[in-house]
């Protein structure tokens, strides 16, 4: 199976940056997908940012000019660079990476166990 470990959390204040990466390991012949989600207390899950395997991104309208999701081929990685944060960002941030495995070229979808994110002063 292929896992994600995700990494960059923490407490920032208002206008501050945070990097969140999300690494994957596995058999994994190909990635078709990578995305970030966000979930807060009491709130739906929401897509924040994507990118395709041929580089087309989606940003959530209340985020876009201020994050930028990003990957790396080589390592697997997929980074969400987040600038200019406001507390409505305060969120349990999820990496999902979607592709196929070596394995029987069989599909795979995986999530990240999730990352806190808490913009406050």
């Amino acid at each position: 199976q292929v896992q994600l470990v995700e990494s960059g959390g923490g407490v920032v204040q208002p206008g501050g940056s945070l990097r969140l990466s999300c690494a994957a390991s596995g058999s994994i012949f190909s990635i078709y997908f990578m995305g970030w989600y966000r979930q807060d207390l009491g709130k739906k899950r929401e897509l924040v940012a994507s990118i395709s395997s041929e580089d087309r991104t989606n940003y959530l309208d209340s985020v876009k000019g201020r994050f930028t999701i990003s990957r790396d081929n080589a390592k697997n990685t997929m980074y969400l660079q987040m600038n200019s944060l406001k507390p409505d960002a305060t969120a349990v941030y999820y990496c999902h990476i979607h592709g196929k495995l070596e394995h029987g070229l069989l599909a795979f979808d995986s999530w990240g166990q999730g990352n806190q994110v808490t913009v406050s002063s």
